[in-house]
């Protein structure tokens, strides 16, 4: 029966698919070309299916996938099967999804954050500083803040793109949510110019540290 259920999903996955979507995806380095409000909408019909989730994963498709993370329960997986997951998602929005919607809901997640902070794979690296920029907003106490921005002040600059920029949203957290290092953080960013000539679309904030740690903080007070 999950076999049935596994290969009509992926027929359905299959009909979605159009060439025009995987060419803009493919630009951003994700290999599918499922319309995401499509994929969201066979979600939201099929529910919550653990079994199914995992037999999706399975595949290894992109879109397969990412339906997965849209179906699973979160606090079911384990520790290491999470570990082993973010390890083969390659794909960005497979990985961002992959932290944002299950990691982060995970009892496992602290351990997990800390186990993928300085893992020699700097796209698992990337994963633990995501989720140290939410302990930054949600669950400071514990953090070494100083200590982040050491870090992020030596090792940010050179950094891989995707860790680099996973570092970049935690100097901008620290700076946004906590004024005592708002000076320094504003400081590392205005030296090291990380994103600096970003492309940021109209009433889009840069992802620029300096300015985007600015116009939140003047948000904060409107």
């Amino acid at each position: 029966m999950a076999e049935t259920t596994v290969a009509a999903v992926m027929a359905e996955l299959a009909a979605l698919e159009d060439p025009k979507v995987r060419a803009v995806n493919e630009k951003h380095g994700d290999d599918h070309g499922v319309n995401l409000t499509k994929l969201r909408a066979v979600a939201k019909r099929l529910k919550t299916q653990q079994d199914l989730a995992r037999e999706l994963w399975a595949t290894g498709e992109t879109a397969a996938r990412l339906l997965a993370l849209l179906i699973c329960r979160p606090k079911e997986f384990e520790r290491d099967e999470l570990d082993a997951m973010l390890r083969e998602a390659r794909t960005p929005k497979v990985h961002g999804w992959l932290v944002n919607y299950v990691v982060k809901k995970s009892p496992h997640s602290e351990e997990l954050r800390q186990a993928w902070f300085a893992d020699p794979d700097p796209v698992v690296a990337s994963a633990g500083w995501e989720l140290t920029s939410e302990r930054v907003v949600k669950k400071p106490e514990g953090l070494d803040l100083p200590g982040l921005l050491d870090l992020i002040e030596a090792e940010m600059k050179d950094a891989p793109d995707r860790l680099q920029w996973a570092m970049n949203n935690c100097l901008a957290q620290i700076g946004i949510e906590h004024a005592g290092h708002r000076a320094r953080a504003l400081d590392i960013g205005e030296r090291l110019e990380v994103l600096k000539d970003y492309p940021t679309p109209p009433n889009c904030t840069s992802p620029f540290a300096p300015i985007w740690i600015t116009e939140m903080v003047r948000r904060q007070r409107t």
